[in-house]
């Protein structure tokens, strides 16, 4: 797939090399720039990994004005692992974090999502916008009902995260019957600030453009914030379910399910 961009292309991981280029860019965001660990991660090569990527299809946003014999041209990454995949694994990744079983309990296609990050030089671009597009098609091939996966705010300082975590909780928790929850191990409860004492503009403004993106496009969280202190983050579980989203979108996915058939 070819973006309008004739040097960018937008693509599932097809060799080695490709993991190894999106496990580099993901080196470079979550441990060089946001200071994030884990026991698989190649320091010495610079590489983030971890055992579920050998599971999972990796969406590459890649650019070919750069060195792809060095790694770099990888610029914009979306980690995808579907239901009957991660069922036979045993496991989502986020199911370390939180209790996933009212998604196993609904039946329904689930498509599990992570590892998102795009290079620095490409943020506010048209990356993130190609990247949506790519998993759009990714998730009507797979006939995907539900989107999920853990979104991160950076740090773990609660009191600084009251404000987008409350507005989360209070304005855009998941209906019950899918409502994932916190696990108590690491678990933190989003309602800090009483709904009418939520500064709403304030609390968008802290929001990660992905989180932003997610809730524009219908999509909820579950109970309670995961503190990741390996990766220094405050990890909330986003949920999308396609028959949810607003009319404008939801209208954009159809319009794509019928040219996809």
């Amino acid at each position: 797939m070819i973006a309008d961009d004739p040097h960018l292309e937008l693509r599932l991981a097809a060799s080695e090399r490709d993991l190894l280029a999106a496990q580099r860019l993901r080196y470079a965001v979550f441990v060089e720039e946001l200071g994030g660990d884990g026991d698989l991660v190649d320091h010495a090569r610079r590489l983030e990994r971890d055992e579920f990527d050998d599971l999972c299809d990796h969406l590459l946003l890649i650019d070919r004005r750069r060195d792809a014999g060095a790694l770099e041209d990888v610029v914009g990454v979306y980690r995808l692992l579907p239901g009957e995949r991660a069922a036979r694994a045993g496991r989502f990744y986020c199911d370390s974090e939180y209790d996933l079983d009212p998604l196993r309990a609904s039946g329904r296609r689930v498509l599990e999502l992570g590892r998102s990050c795009v290079h620095p030089d490409y943020r506010g671009g048209a990356a993130v916008f190609l990247l949506w597009s790519g998993l759009a098609d990714y998730a009507l091939a797979q006939r995907t009902e539900l989107l999920f996966g853990v979104a991160s705010f950076h740090g773990t300082d609660i009191e600084a995260l009251a404000q987008p975590l409350s507005c989360l909780h209070a304005f855009h928790l998941a209906p019950e019957e899918l409502r994932v929850r916190a696990r108590s191990d690491s678990g933190q409860r989003m309602d800090l600030i009483p709904p009418e004492r939520i500064d709403r503009r304030a609390a968008m403004l802290a929001m990660p453009p992905l989180i932003k993106a997610y809730l524009r496009l219908g999509g909820v969280v579950g109970e309670g914030a995961w503190i990741d202190r390996a990766f220094n983050t405050t990890d909330v579980c986003l949920l999308m379910d396609t028959a949810r989203m607003s009319a404008r979108h939801r209208d954009f996915y159809a319009r794509r399910t019928v040219s996809a058939e």
